[in-house]
């Protein structure tokens, strides 16, 4: 068994090379807004995982992540080789490649974030103009003695 520390730095250095790949030597235009999140490798060093997300033209824009899933696909073996003879491993570890959940759970959180604002804004103009419901004071006053 290898140190995960190890494993670690294998899967920092698989992130980066792959990212540079497909920034500067793969021209697959589907790749072009593509971006590597994280890398994962398994203890043994056998099997890597690439986490990437793909971003919009614009903010509004969906994502190409059929096309990006297809390209990656196409590219691994290209990858594969290119991590092999750039990390000096023995064996070089398969690539399988994960669409990051990260920017629509971020996305989800944006949302959930903005209902609340709009919940919160809303009980406070309700409470602008509120008055108590029962008295003003709801507090007891000490009994005056009636007897002196």
């Amino acid at each position: 068994m290898v140190d995960q520390a190890r494993a670690n730095r294998l899967a920092k250095r698989i992130a980066q090379i792959v990212a540079s790949a497909i920034e500067y030597e793969i021209k697959d235009p589907r790749l072009t807004r593509v971006t590597i999140t994280d890398a994962r490798v398994t203890g043994d060093l056998h099997d890597a995982t690439v986490f990437y997300t793909v971003l919009g033209e614009t903010v509004d824009a969906e994502p190409d992540a059929e096309g990006a899933a297809a390209a990656l696909a196409s590219a691994t073996g290209v990858l594969r080789s290119m991590v092999g003879q750039r990390t000096g491993v023995r064996f070089t570890p398969t690539l399988s490649f994960i669409r990051d959940a990260v920017p629509e759970g971020v996305k989800r959180f944006d949302e959930l974030l903005a209902r609340a604002r709009d919940s919160d804004a809303e009980v406070a103009r309700l409470a602008a103009g509120a008055t108590p419901a029962g008295d003003p004071d709801p507090y007891k006053a000490p009994r005056e003695d009636d007897a002196e």
